[in-house]
């Protein structure tokens, strides 16, 4: 029989395994954009933007957790440097 809601268990196995798919979607985003400085693709820059904006969004869920304005200063700042970043990959390709 199912339970209608999930238990404490539940959340946190699911939790963790986001945890480490972003963490894996991470190293992956990082080796792609090594690859694509060494073989002078320009598709480096979009995947740098990426990285940058993955990483404002876990502060972002740091503020929201601990409420301390260190976190959202930086995330607000990593942020605006994925999103130049991701700009300046349209434009430029």
């Amino acid at each position: 029989m199912k339970r209608p809601f999930k238990d404490e268990r539940e959340e946190q196995i699911n939790t963790r395994s986001k945890s480490h798919a972003l963490e894996f979607m991470t190293a992956a985003t990082q080796i792609l954009t090594v690859l694509c400085l060494i073989k002078g693709n320009s598709a480096w820059k979009g995947s740098l933007a990426l990285l940058f904006i993955g990483g404002a969004a876990s502060l972002f869920y740091k503020y929201d957790k601990y409420n301390e304005k260190p976190y959202i200063k930086v995330g607000f700042a990593l942020g605006l440097i994925g999103l130049a970043m991701l700009v300046w990959f349209g434009i430029s390709g």
